[in-house]
């Protein structure tokens, strides 16, 4: 189908007006609207229609655990009402939810200060993700910014007596992020902690406030860990026993002589470590668990530790006595995926955060003498009905190459209408990362692919995801880079096989990494596929390296390569979708955030200008006041209706 007849009907039903960009000698006019902080091109008008149809996906809502009140009675909490989340107060189990801050910008991880009277968060801009420092008084809600208005933040860690607290900060030098201190009574008077080149990151705290740990991330499979001593400055590094590993999620015991977190030291999967600071001497607490822990939260008293095992996708969250290092009783918990979690301050209770395949996160309490779980917020579901949803099934197909002779096997999550017949068409789902998992929790957008479009959606876990080793996680680095592209091949050969899938009609979909994967995709099969949709996507290496944040380059150059080795920049310019835009020759929707730190918007940019000059088919979303990725309400609803409109034209081309 040329570029001209596909576009022609959007022309006309779109009303479009605005200026006109040239494109190809024989390609038709792009055109190119700003309505807003919103710019598109080639993009028609939403029918009403549409928009009333998908507005009950749009108002699905999610609750997230932030933080215990000291009093340990309610918690602090962050969800939706209006553009973009908010904290609140909730002070029974479902009870209300009392809004504590107001911005247009979200505000999704705060912690209460000294006697819970101030609230700490922080807060960027159009998706800067330049995070600044803020405290609110909560009884008049007065805001105050610490920190420099300009520099990048992490959220603070408090000390246990919540009155001083750590952050990192890039103010330095733009690049590298050092670890600062700073008391809560004069929290812009923070004093440098820690200074040194590359990313590093405050941790946890002792429990007498003496000593806090740290990390330096250095890729996905390396990192450092380092004790400091706040009076004096000193430092002492725990060293993997073994050599280089990923240590992280550090947590001191409750007499601050020891020191429990997660090592993929000597294992393909990460550990529950505990390290005697003292003798040195390290055990591993975690054996028997084929998978990774991948976080760690310690009780104020210094009895119990949290930790959360992520098992093909599903997380146990489990609790150890640290006394005697043995397993206690846990909740039990339907599969799905934990987020935030922590003990309450008097240590009887366990916060904590829960998704699954087919109900939003909402926050949970679990009280450790009972063993009881009770559930503190309900998020409501647009009005739909929860009973529609569908769950994720997992699968295993095989690729193309072989481990111990048999075909390596792809993980992935296959959603499928539960009343519709097949053959479905199918929405191949791929995750940014590429340090990153498809899990089974809810996605109000996955739901409404599956009982509005009645597409299947599969969400593989390619090469280079997480989760599965760490030899599954490097299988892609470098110049293997093209091996996961080679996955979606093998997928778009297992959907072939299967009768109630339809091969005819696929569209690779995926953001920032995963956008790089449709690209390439669209490249290497575009015969294969109807089209495509890159969200935040990278479409050279080379000048997505060059044009990162300077505090992320060192970090993607250990994953991707380094873009000023010659040889490795020759290989980027081979296997570069803007070098090969020619071959895509199936209709594309291009979205981006205009203040995107990562993944810039000339990535997208310059794809878009690529695909039109060579008379491509492309839509483009790009708004003003976002960045890698549209948070804010009415940005995703619309991405949402004009992925819609995209996908029926290429599902069900003969209705437009």
């Amino acid at each position: 189908m040329s570029k001209l007849n596909w576009l022609a009907g959007f022309v006309v039903a779109g009303g479009l007006s605005g200026p006109i960009t040239a494109t190809a000698d024989n390609a038709p006019a792009s055109l190119r609207v700003e309505r807003g902080n919103m710019v598109t091109e080639n993009v028609p008008d939403v029918p009403a229609a549409l928009a009333e149809r998908l507005q009950q996906y749009a108002n699905t809502r999610s609750a997230s655990f932030a933080d215990w009140h000291p009093d340990s009675a309610s918690l602090l909490i962050s969800t939706r009402f209006g553009e973009a989340p908010q904290l609140h107060s909730v002070r029974s189990a479902l009870g209300a939810r009392r809004q504590l801050t107001y911005f247009d910008e979200p505000v999704s991880r705060g912690r209460y200060v000294a006697n819970g009277t101030a609230l700490l968060f922080i807060r960027d801009v159009g998706g800067s993700e330049d995070f600044q420092i803020y405290i609110q008084d909560v009884a008049t809600g007065r805001t105050q910014l610490v920190s420099d208005g300009k520099s990048r933040h992490t959220m603070p860690v408090l000390s246990p007596d919540r009155t001083k607290f750590m952050f990192s900060s890039n103010r330095r030098n733009g690049r590298d992020m050092d670890v600062y201190i700073a008391d809560v009574a004069a929290p812009a008077q923070a004093k440098l902690l820690y200074e040194a080149a590359g990313s590093w990151s405050p941790e946890s705290w002792s429990s007498n406030g003496q000593h806090v740990a740290i990390t330096q991330s250095i890729s996905v499979s390396e990192s450092r860990l380092f004790v400091v001593d706040v009076a004096t400055g000193n430092t002492r590094e725990v060293k993997a026993l073994g050599g280089k590993a990923a240590l992280g999620s550090p947590q001191f015991s409750g007499d601050g002589d020891g020191l429990f977190y997660t090592s993929d030291d000597g294992s393909e999967f990460t550990q529950l470590r505990f390290r005697n600071l003292k003798t040195g001497r390290e055990q591993t607490l975690s054996a028997d668990t084929p998978w990774d822990v991948t976080a760690l939260e310690m009780s104020p008293d210094g009895k119990r530790l949290a930790y959360v095992v992520n098992a093909d996708g599903l997380d146990q969250l489990r609790l150890l006595d640290t006394q005697t290092m043995k397993p206690i009783a846990g909740p039990r918990l339907p599969d799905g995926q934990v987020g935030r979690f922590d003990f309450s301050p008097d240590s009887n209770r366990l916060a904590l955060s829960l998704s699954t395949p087919t109900s939003p996160s909402d926050v949970y309490v679990y009280d450790i003498a009972v063993q009881t779980v009770s559930r503190w917020t309900e998020s409501e579901t647009g009005g739909l009905d929860p009973a529609t949803f569908v769950a994720a099934q997992k699968v295993r197909y095989p690729s193309f190459d072989k481990v111990k002779g048999a075909p390596r096997q792809i993980p992935a999550l296959v959603y499928k209408p539960k009343t519709k017949p097949g053959p479905f068409p199918v929405i191949i789902q791929i995750h940014g990362g590429p340090e990153g998992q498809e899990t089974a929790s809810f996605v109000a957008e996955t739901q409404a692919f599956v009982n509005e479009l009645g597409a299947a959606v599969i969400k593989p876990n390619v090469r280079g995801s997480t989760g599965y080793g760490k030899s599954y996680h490097t299988l892609d680095n470098g110049i293997l880079r093209e091996d996961s592209v080679k996955d979606i091949g093998a997928l778009l050969d297992w959907i072939g096989a299967q009768p109630d899938l339809d091969p005819k009609r696929v569209v690779v979909y995926g953001g920032s990494y995963g956008g790089f994967m449709v690209l390439a995709s669209m490249v290497k099969y575009n015969d294969r596929l109807a089209g495509g949709i890159d969200v935040v996507g990278i479409s050279n290496f080379i000048t997505f390296l060059s044009n990162t944040r300077g505090y992320r380059q060192d970090l993607r150059r250990v994953e991707y390569g380094d873009e000023r080795d010659p040889a490795i920049r020759n290989f980027f310019q081979r296997i570069s979708p803007l070098n090969n835009a020619s071959r895509i020759t199936k209709p594309m929707l291009i979205v981006q955030g205009f203040n995107d730190p990562r993944v810039p918007v000339g990535e997208s940019e310059q794809m878009l200008a690529a695909i039109n000059k060579n008379g491509g088919q492309a839509w483009y979303v790009m708004a003003k006041d976002e960045g890698h990725g549209f948070r804010k309400k009415s940005n995703r609803a619309y991405q949402q209706q004009v992925g819609f409109m995209f996908l029926e034209r290429l599902f069900k081309p003969s209705t437009n």
